[in-house]
């Protein structure tokens, strides 16, 4: 199946299943888990069917009774499948007669599974019953489909992630009380710039974990490794339904891992401090209400600069406790890419005080503006910061400071996001500055405008290098925008001198309406 085919699979698929979600009376938050659940059913389901074969024809004949032996549950987990119960196959559910009951017939299926999966224990919905049962006979064949019965590799991912994104976008997680899905575009920018292709790979907010299928792509598309055997990745999620959401993606993208449903700010559940590779997260801005006398905060070994504490003694917001785990994590020559709110990069106080410290140590490597509307369900601007504890020796005083707040694509009113050769561009901007050679594209016009010679300058407006001399004459700002200056572009089939002439019309106007105004008030007499 081609990208192309996949990608009109992907939007075929979303639109019958939300057409049918249109005529209930289910909201989108209702809706998710049950459908994300089906997806996973039916990837089983293809799986179990692309084994079936290959462990047939491994299994060793008894030379005895000249007989195979039957098929294990390990056969198939060696195959990188499930041993199907018979109930629990899509196909017995989509051919099961109306006078059944197939919510129950579901929820059955899900048991039988997460029996015969110890890693999906728990994780799976089993609440088919809110479903009416045309509604779910209906979703059952639209995943049914002929397409996606043959369909195989890495299809059901793209359609799990494509779904978790169109439910991001309908505000399911925001129904829920929280984020649960991180822009493309934003995910990529950070596995772009760090490329995590070895070793631990953490995220201490993990969401529904899109960083490490992000991280999964890169693997297969630039190593042509086996994802498991490069790296190793490990999750928090403080949201139980995030962190189901989270097992269920990286099980369907095939991704070993480890995610931990707890609290990052009085935990460390994976005891990872400074082991890791690569740090990557989304974590919540500005959370308010962190305990500040709890005691594991106040002995926690991440805080290597202490908690940002007010003059109350309280935390007012936790994003640089974020940035110091996100730091104490890495190992000697660990990276490190998260996004945050555009208000850390010039917080002043306890804030301003760990800010500089963090810069002082050398492993700030570059920081991104990013404008508004990247977001489904918020149109704020956000900042994305790298750290790099194996920069070269030359550029360790140094940092590359991007805006990109006037790089995106509009993709409709309310959503941007980062073209294929803006985020080629992007990335190529970060290999300049590390002194490597950067993969463009020859047609890219976006970054052959502005770099036609292929090497690394200043520009006004979009980047700078900046040494930490500069940082701290900026009281340790890290806003790209007082580096890299504004580009004031003029619109050269304006019709300026005609514009003006109306303003001083309309001012004249309003003028003479105000001292009529003037004149009614005053003549006015109490």
């Amino acid at each position: 199946m081609t990208q192309e085919q996949i990608k009109n699979l992907e939007k075929e698929l979303w639109d019958a299943a939300d057409e049918l979600r249109g005529n209930s009376k289910l909201t989108a938050a209702e809706y998710k888990d049950p459908l994300l659940g089906l997806v996973l059913l039916r990837f089983a389901q293809n799986r179990y069917e692309d084994a079936k074969i290959s462990v047939a024809n491994s299994l060793p004949i008894n030379p005895r009774t000249g007989t195979q032996r039957e098929a294990t549950k390990d056969d198939y987990a060696a195959a990188g499948a499930i041993l199907l119960p018979e109930k629990a196959k899509y196909d017995y559910l989509a051919a099961l007669p109306e006078s059944e009951d197939i919510a129950d017939a579901i929820n059955n299926a899900m048991k039988l599974i997460e029996a015969e999966y110890p890693d999906l224990a728990g994780i799976l919905p089993k609440s088919f019953q809110e479903f009416d049962d045309k509604l779910l006979r209906d979703l059952v064949r639209v995943f049914n489909k002929d397409a996606v019965r043959h369909a195989k590799g890495d299809v059901f991912g793209r359609i799990y992630e494509f779904f978790l994104m169109k439910f991001s976008m309908q505000g399911a997680g925001a129904q829920e009380g929280g984020e649960f899905f991180t822009p493309p575009s934003l995910v990529n920018l950070i596995v772009n710039f760090i490329q995590p292709n070895h070793g631990i790979v953490h995220d201490p907010a993990c969401g529904s974990g899109g960083m490490f299928v992000q991280t999964a792509h890169f693997i297969q598309d630039h190593d042509h490794k086996s994802v498991n055997e490069s790296i190793t990745v490990y999750g928090t999620e403080l949201k139980s339904n995030n962190a189901k959401l989270a097992k269920m993606n990286l099980a369907i993208h095939g991704i070993e891992g480890k995610i931990i449903e707890s609290n990052s700010f009085y935990t460390n559940p994976h005891n990872l401090t400074g082991k890791c590779d690569f740090v990557m997260a989304n974590p919540p801005f500005n959370v308010d209400k962190v305990d500040a006398k709890n005691k594991f905060l106040a002995e926690d070994e991440r805080l290597p600069f202490g908690a940002p504490l007010t003059g109350n003694g309280t935390v007012s917001n936790g994003n640089y406790l974020w940035m110091q785990y996100f730091h104490s994590y890495l190992n000697g020559t660990g990276r490190a890419g998260f996004v945050m709110a555009s208000s850390a990069t010039d917080a002043g106080n306890a804030e301003k005080r760990i800010r500089q410290q963090l810069i002082e140590t050398g492993d700030v490597e570059c920081i991104v503006s990013v404008g508004n509307n990247f977001f489904y369900t918020r149109s704020l601007p956000c900042h994305v910061w790298f750290y790099n504890k194996g920069k070269k020796p030359e550029n360790k005083n140094k940092i590359l400071m991007i805006d990109a707040r006037n790089t995106f694509r509009k993709v409709t009113t309310t959503i941007n996001d980062f073209s294929e050769e803006q985020m080629e561009g992007l990335t190529a901007i970060m290999a300049l500055f590390r002194g490597e050679k950067p993969e463009v594209s020859a047609n890219n016009n976006w970054f052959n405008e502005k770099f036609p010679d292929g090497k690394y300058t200043d520009m006004e407006g979009l980047c700078k290098i900046v040494d930490l001399e500069e940082v701290a004459a900026q009281d340790y700002s890290l806003t790209p925008g007082r580096y890299v200056g504004v580009v004031v572009e003029l619109d050269m089939d304006f019709d300026y001198q005609g514009r003006m002439t109306e303003i001083h019309s309309e001012l004249a106007t309003l003028n003479e309406e105000a001292n009529r105004l003037m004149q009614q008030i005053q003549s006015v007499q109490l």
